[in-house]
């Protein structure tokens, strides 16, 4: 039954890239379904992560809301790094901080990392546990909690109700 589930969870995720990469008419109907379907197969033990993901109508709704506070904070990230590379005393504090992390899910947690490493500025380094290792070019907070708030707040609260 599980692999069912997986190879279902797989094979929605892949068909919707299909659709979202293809123009739909039917011989790219015909042949996403048969390469879908064969992905799906192949792979289906990766269909468990996906898994992870709640197929809400919430959960949906906080990824396409999510989406755009990423590009909000992607471009608030971008300007401060253009502003201290071009400033001329180059104003930076670089540190590794710690940083705390409710989410459960290795999915989630991988999302948070993901989302952290693409904005300018901050890079994760490593993940364990329930804790975040982050290299941020500008530490203004000191603590777990400071720090936690100040880099991983804005984005958690969408990806605990995607993942749990």
């Amino acid at each position: 039954m599980k692999s069912i589930k997986n190879f279902f969870y797989l094979f929605i995720f892949l068909a919707i890239f299909w659709v979202l990469l293809n123009p739909i008419n039917q011989q790219t109907v015909l042949a996403g379904f048969i390469v879908v379907v064969l992905l799906s197969l192949i792979f289906n033990k990766y269909g468990a992560t996906l898994a992870e993901f709640s197929f809400s109508p919430r959960s949906i709704l906080y990824a396409f809301i999510y989406i755009f506070v990423f590009l909000k904070e992607l471009i608030k990230s971008n300007l401060d790094v253009a502003v201290r590379v071009l400033s001329p005393e180059l104003p930076i504090k670089p540190g590794i901080v710690k940083v705390k992390t409710g989410l459960k899910s290795d999915l989630g947690k991988t999302v948070l990392a993901n989302s952290i490493t693409l904005t300018p500025g901050t890079l994760s380094v490593e993940i364990k546990d329930d804790f975040l290792y982050i290299h941020w070019i500008n530490v203004t907070a000191e603590g777990i909690e400071a720090t936690s708030q100040a880099i991983v707040d804005k984005f958690e609260k969408y990806l605990e109700v995607m993942f749990g």
